[in-house]
């Protein structure tokens, strides 16, 4: 064990035991699996073998007294670190050897054709495969460093888009952001309209909602990009003859932490004020309520028609305001962080769209993870199916940070010595 230059306790040669036989990267992309796929890789098993043991001989030094104060702070700091790691590869060991148990088990229930108890065994190998997958998740979760604003509320933007669609993408737009503000409900999050522009025939031009509760930015962060719909408008010429329409809208998900210091100069601000239109045919204002602001040096936009009063509006375009300026700044830190942004596009191209939502084949499809989903209505319900739907692409991105993590690590072990 030796003393590393930048202020830790490791082994001498932490990856020495744990040489990739095959690239991560090229091992995820040929298998798209899930946790216990990546749990089960030999490199992976070596190099927590290796942070276990670590820990077990940071343990052990700590209970010498050959040590002066800045080596006891540097342990502490370690043992700290390693610990719920340690523990959390033990817990996953066990539970994966009861599996490997059970199913040595079924091999012979299944050899001597004891048909109730092989079901039952099966049910029970089936739970135990849930808790194995959860608890890979729990270490990987420990084992990469959290993202910084995971926790943070967010800014919410859909857009319908202008090339392509029409109506069909008004009225989609329309249901998407119902969808989200169906799954707020779900995940009991709070959500506040900032703004809302109907279309004339029903659908949806615009808007934006300020969402806030638990992991609010960790579950939706994936969302943001175009949505593509393919689908038989209700009425017309090509409902008729069965006529397949292709939309899009676009996702917008900014992340707000709570103390967003964001100066702006008022000098810098041009405040409109005009008449509310209405969200969704809820109010109608007869006075000049709604605000635009318009920050000059950017030329960024916000409006706010939600509340009857005109200065409650500004304070929440304001808000708005700073939450967009604040995220150009972090925008730097994000995409350093590629993990993050890999399943994040860049531009609302529709070349580069995230997700079908295809209606005469009652198919959705991330394209991002190559994952199908059926019962359009389920997911568009904001609800479970969604909520599996989201949790999948968060598992597909917890392995891309596990697997970029250990790359990382591998070259900086290759650099050192």
């Amino acid at each position: 064990l030796g003393l590393h230059n930048h202020g830790f306790w490791k082994p001498k040669s932490l990856l020495d035991t744990a040489r990739f036989t095959l690239t991560f990267n090229s091992w995820h992309r040929k298998n798209h699996q899930d946790s216990q796929a990546l749990w089960r890789h030999e490199a992976v098993q070596k190099y927590l073998e290796a942070l276990s043991k670590e820990y077990q001989q940071v343990s052990h030094l700590l209970n010498t007294d050959s040590l002066n104060d800045f080596e006891q702070r540097t342990l502490r700091r370690r043992c700290a670190n390693l610990s719920p790691i340690a523990a959390a590869f033990q817990e996953t060991k066990e539970a994966e050897r009861e599996v490997q148990e059970l199913e040595a088990m079924c091999r012979e229930l299944d050899s001597r054709d004891e048909k109730q108890l092989l079901e039952l065994a099966l049910e029970e190998k089936e739970t135990l495969d849930k808790k194995v997958n959860m608890l890979c998740r729990k270490l990987f979760q420990l084992l990469v460093p959290k993202e910084k604003y995971d926790r943070s509320p967010v800014i919410l933007e859909v857009t319908a888009g202008r090339t392509t669609g029409g109506d069909i993408c008004q009225q989609f737009t329309k249901e998407m952001f119902e969808m989200y503000q169906n799954y707020a409900d779900y995940k009991c999050w709070t959500f506040d309209i900032v703004n809302y522009m109907p279309a004339e025939i029903g659908g949806l031009h615009h808007a934006a909602a300020h969402i806030s509760g638990e992991d609010v930015y960790k579950h939706l962060k994936y969302e943001g990009g175009t949505h593509r719909v393919q689908r038989i408008p209700e009425t017309g010429m090509s409902s008729r003859m069965q006529r397949i329409h292709t939309g899009t809208m676009s996702v917008i998900v900014l992340p707000q932490p709570e103390e967003v210091d964001v100066k702006v100069d008022p000098k810098d601000l041009r405040i409109d004020t005009f008449r509310a239109k209405g969200a969704g045919g809820q109010h109608v204002n007869k006075t000049d309520s709604a605000v635009r602001i318009v920050h000059l040096p950017t030329g960024l936009t916000v409006e706010c028609q939600q509340e009857r009063s005109q200065q409650l509006n500004k304070e929440v375009a304001l808000r708005t305001l700073r939450a967009k300026l604040y995220q150009q700044i972090i925008e730097k830190q994000l995409s350093q962080e590629q993990n993050a942004r890999k399943l994040q596009l860049g531009t609302r191209a529709q070349s580069e769209r995230i997700r079908t939502y295809n209606f005469t084949q009652d198919r959705v499809t991330d394209h991002r993870i190559s994952y199908d989903a059926r019962n359009i209505k389920d997911i568009l319900s904001g609800k479970e199916a969604l909520d599996k739907l989201i949790n999948r692409l968060l598992e597909f991105a917890e392995i891309e940070a596990v697997t970029e993590y250990l790359e990382n690590l591998q070259a900086f072990e290759g650099g050192d010595c």
